[in-house]
């Protein structure tokens, strides 16, 4: 059975330069005999975490909206490439938003101490995360960097490799720098190849 891996764009423009290097990721986990399905979080209609403690208790969260229909399909992947720009230091709110209402992941799997990750899963996922930036700072990527990783833990997923562009207010159109998108494919390559040896 092929693999099956989630690609999240984080960025408000379906057509960036964030959005150009995860369709090239994507492409390269295709090409590798995995299946892929993107999500756009910026189109999803979800509110934002309101603490109401239901996932304490229950697998799922008492808001009835677009991530309802996204838990079974985390649960399930076998990879995920997480792909935003950095904004404040950090990743855009509705990305920021989205991963805090994966809690239910986080109640099950610290307080419950019953994960609701398949065993056989737990061991294997892996996750690319590519992130871009204006600035030119070595700091600029801590932050997304930091949050992502505790994502992915709370989700039982391994940081697996990442694809960090810097500089973007200078480079400003991505197909001028043919390497970083040759790059994004063999990555999201190598991480099909993982998740569908």
């Amino acid at each position: 059975m092929a693999g099956r891996v989630i690609g999240i764009l984080g960025s408000p423009l379906a057509d960036g330069n964030t959005a150009r290097l995860l369709d090239e990721a994507i492409r390269g986990a295709e090409d590798a005999g995995c299946t892929v399905e993107k999500i756009s979080v910026t189109g999803l209609s979800f509110e934002a975490c309101q603490e109401m403690m239901f996932c304490k208790d229950h697998d799922t969260c008492i808001m009835d909206d677009d991530m309802q229909q996204l838990y079974p399909k985390i649960r399930e992947a076998d990879a995920f490439i997480i792909a935003t720009p950095v904004m404040c230091m950090g990743i855009p709110g509705k990305l920021k938003s989205f991963m805090d209402r994966c809690q239910i992941f986080f109640m099950a799997k610290y307080l419950r101490k019953d994960s609701l990750v398949a065993p056989e899963k737990r061991g294997s996922r892996t996750a690319l995360f590519i992130c871009i930036s204006g600035m030119n700072i070595p700091e600029v990527f801590v932050g997304p960097k930091l949050t992502v990783r505790a994502f992915l833990d709370i989700i039982d997923c391994r940081f697996g490799d990442e694809l960090l562009v810097s500089d973007m207010d200078t480079i400003r159109d991505l197909t001028t720098q043919p390497g970083f998108l040759k790059a994004a494919y063999t990555k999201g390559f190598a991480l099909g190849k993982t998740g569908n040896p």
